[in-house]
C-alpha cells in the first residue's frame, strides 16, 4: 500500500464503528489492534451484535489521551500513539471523534492518508448512542471526556459542525456502501458476509 494509515471521524452515535466494522476484514487491514477487551456487543440493533471492536483513540479512553490537541505534537509524537495498539503489518484504522477538529492538520501531516468522514444527523446521533448503551458503555469509555448527556449533545453538534465544514471544503468521494467504500480507499474487498448500504443505514459517508 502507498499509505501506512486510514483516519476515520464521526461524533458519537454516527454508526461509524459499523463502517468500519465492515471494512475491517478486507484483506491489506492491520487487525492486530484487537482483542476480547476492545469488543462491544449490545441488542440495539434487535438482536445481540457486536458494536465496536479494535483500538478507540479520543481524551479518556484507551489510546489517543491528547488528541483533542493533536495539532500540539509532532508527527512522529502522533505516529508513536497511531501504533501503540498495533503489533502487526498492513493499513491501519485510526478512529478518533475528535479528529473532526483536525481533518485539515490531518491532511496536511499526511497527505498520502485517506480520511473517512461520517455524518448523520445531530438528533440521529444521540438517540443512537443512548440506544446503544450510552455511559454503561464498556469499550470505549466515554465518561470522561463527555461527562453527561447534556455535554454528550453539544459535543456531538460541535464534531458534526466540523465534519460538515471537512466535508464540503475538500475534495473526495461519496459512498453508497462498504464494497464502494474499500475501492475508493484501494483495499481489498471484504467478506460477503459483511455488507452495508449506507442509505439504509442512514449514514453519510465521503473519503476525502
Amino acid at each position: 500500500m502507498k499509505y501506512k494509515y486510514i483516519f476515520c471521524a464521526g461524533a458519537p452515535g454516527s454508526k461509524w464503528s459499523s463502517l468500519i466494522k465492515n471494512i475491517y476484514y478486507s484483506p491489506g487491514i492491520d487487525r492486530s489492534d484487537y482483542s476480547d477487551a476492545r469488543t462491544y456487543y449490545h441488542d440495539a440493533s434487535g438482536k445481540m451484535d457486536l458494536m465496536h471492536l479494535g483500538a478507540y483513540f479520543d481524551p479518556g479512553m484507551e489510546f489517543g489521551g491528547f488528541f483533542d490537541r493533536l495539532q500540539d505534537y509532532t508527527k512522529t509524537e502522533c505516529e508513536a500513539e497511531f501504533d501503540r495498539p498495533f503489533t502487526g503489518t498492513g493499513v491501519r484504522i485510526i478512529k478518533s471523534h475528535v479528529f473532526a477538529h483536525h481533518i485539515d492538520f490531518i491532511k496536511q501531516t499526511w497527505p498520502e492518508c485517506p480520511i473517512i468522514l461520517a455524518l448523520r444527523d445531530n438528533d440521529a446521533c444521540l438517540g443512537w448512542w443512548v440506544r446503544c448503551g450510552h455511559f454503561n458503555i464498556t469499550y470505549p469509555r466515554y465518561d470522561y471526556y463527555y461527562k453527561n448527556l447534556r455535554e454528550m449533545s453539544k459535543i456531538i453538534d460541535w464534531q458534526n459542525r466540523d465534519i460538515r465544514t471537512a466535508w464540503d471544503c475538500h475534495n473526495g468521494t461519496q459512498v453508497k456502501n462498504n464494497q464502494e467504500l474499500a475501492e475508493v480507499l484501494g483495499i481489498g474487498s471484504p467478506p460477503d458476509e459483511y455488507q452495508q448500504n449506507y442509505r439504509v443505514a442512514d449514514l453519510e459517508v465521503k473519503v476525502i
